[in-house]
Parts: structure tokens; sequence; C-alpha cells
């Protein structure tokens, strides 16, 4: 069997389950990856696939019915220009931080020695980012989880990235002292789902993926945003920046918290994927 004929078919099998899951139109992007992974090389859609080939792809493609997560199943995501890995039971990064990302680095370029804390890392693409683009940075990603963060640190690894330190922490608790008054960016992506709506969710977020990284348990979802926005003044340096990446739907409520902090220049931005929101607010 070929290429073409042997995606047609599994196309057909991801259609059908990503209508069940709420998550349609990237079905032969997903059997090309899946396929990718099975072979280990490029092909063509004319190629003849060898039937050991076939048979692990098909094994891939039944996983993804199940709704596994295409990123936990070949164990890496891409990331800006990063091949990060993730595995079950950690966080996958989306493309919609990517613009995280860069209003983190544009606000760290041009400092001197500049230091970005990075909350709830996961496996870390805000802080390696920022430490692959403004090489003189003191980079810190912090999170609760111990797996994610040893990913994060082999992603770090891979890169070849010695800028960068990845610490178990509630927040800012493990920061060091000295680093009280002189944090030039903060970032966070946090979970911000009200409890009572962790259930529904799309199976292949809600069955996958970590729920500590979905919702902080509160009633609201707001938790952990709160304490952002509370905490982070006491790291900051003057003209420091918190950007935190929420969605739109919350922006109305959570802006008015940051001006209460004590920040200004707040305000809601945004990148070309619109599913989410960068809010900032500087010191």
């Amino acid at each position: 069997m070929n290429v073409e004929r042997l995606i047609g078919e599994a196309q057909g099998a991801l259609v059908a389950a990503n209508e069940r899951f709420g998550d349609q139109g990237s079905e032969e992007d997903e059997a090309w990856e899946l396929l990718e992974h099975a072979w280990g090389r490029d092909f063509e859609w004319e190629d003849e696939v060898p039937t050991d080939v076939a048979r692990s792809f098909r094994r891939l493609v039944g996983r993804r019915e199940t709704g596994e997560p295409v990123s936990h199943i070949v164990g890496y995501v891409e990331f800006r220009d990063m091949r990060l890995g993730v595995r079950p039971g950690m966080f996958i990064p989306r493309g919609t931080s990517e613009f995280l990302a860069a209003q983190a680095i544009r606000r760290l370029h041009g400092r001197h020695e500049p230091v970005h804390v990075d909350l709830a890392t996961g496996v870390g693409p805000i802080a390696l980012s920022t430490a692959r683009a403004v090489s003189q940075a003191s980079v810190w990603g912090l999170d609760v989880c111990s797996r994610s963060l040893g990913q994060a640190r082999r992603n770090a690894a891979a890169l070849g990235l010695e800028n960068i330190t990845f610490r178990k922490s509630d927040m800012f608790a493990g920061l060091p002292a000295r680093l009280h008054g002189g944090v030039d960016v903060v970032t966070i992506h946090p979970p911000y789902v009200p409890r009572s709506e962790v259930a529904d969710l799309p199976e292949e977020i809600r069955g996958f993926e970590p729920s500590h990284t979905l919702t902080d348990g509160s009633r609201d979802g707001l938790l952990l945003v709160r304490r952002a926005i509370d905490e982070s003044p006491r790291w900051l340096r003057p003209g420091g920046w918190l950007l935190m990446e929420i969605v739109p739907t919350e922006t109305r409520g959570i802006l008015p918290l940051f001006r209460r902090a004590g920040f200004r220049q707040v305000r809601s931005t945004h990148g070309a994927l619109r599913y989410t929101r960068v809010l900032v607010g500087r010191l």
C-alpha cells in the first residue's frame, strides 16, 4: 500500500474520532505526522509503505482514535523554532502561547542582563524561548510538577541552553531571595478553568492532561491569576512587566486587578491566533 492510500484510510478513521471529540479539520496532518513517527523518515505520496511500518502506523492511529493527543503519541511538540519533548501526563504547549513568548522576548531585549521568571512553566516553552532568544538573560522556570520540570530540563539540554534554571516551586516560593525587586519580566499561562467546567472540556484535554494544568481547583478558576497579580510586584523591578495569557472572556474582570495591584500601561493584547489574550501590566 502506498502513502496516499494509507493516509486516506487513516484520515477516515480520524475524522470519525475527531467528530466525537469536537476537534475536526486536522486529520490529514495528524495522519502524516503519525506516519512520519512510525517510519522515521521523509516520504512522498507515491512511496510504498513497508508492511511492518503500516502495522505500527495503524496502532498509532488507534491510540489517536481514543482521544490521546498526537503530541503525547509522538513525544514532542513544535513550538516557535524548537521541537520540545512532551510525554503523557504533561500539559502540551499550545501554538497560541507563541505570542506570549514573543511579548516576553520583546521586553527583555535591550535590558542589561535581564531576569525572566516563568510561572507554571510546564515543559518550559516560554522560558526556553526567552533563554534562546536573549542569551544574556537569566531565566527561571517554576512549576509544582517534578515530571514536567524533568522534561523541561531535558529540553534545555537538547537545545544547549545554559542560562536557564528550572525549579520546583509553588509560584515564586522557590526563587532565591536575591531576586526580590530584580525581575524584569514575569510570565504565566495559568490554569483558569473553573472546577465545575473541567468535565465539559474535550476528552483529549480532560482525559490526557493533568488536572492541575487545567484548573486551580477554585470556584471561578482564577486563584492563581489573583496570586500572580498580587505576588509579582514584590519580585519585579521598577519598570518590570507581568504578562499573563488568558481566555478573552476573563479579560474584563482581570484587568482591574492589575490596576489595583499598582500596575500601569495595563492592556489586553493578542496575536494572529485570537483564542487567547496576553494581558500586560508594568510596575
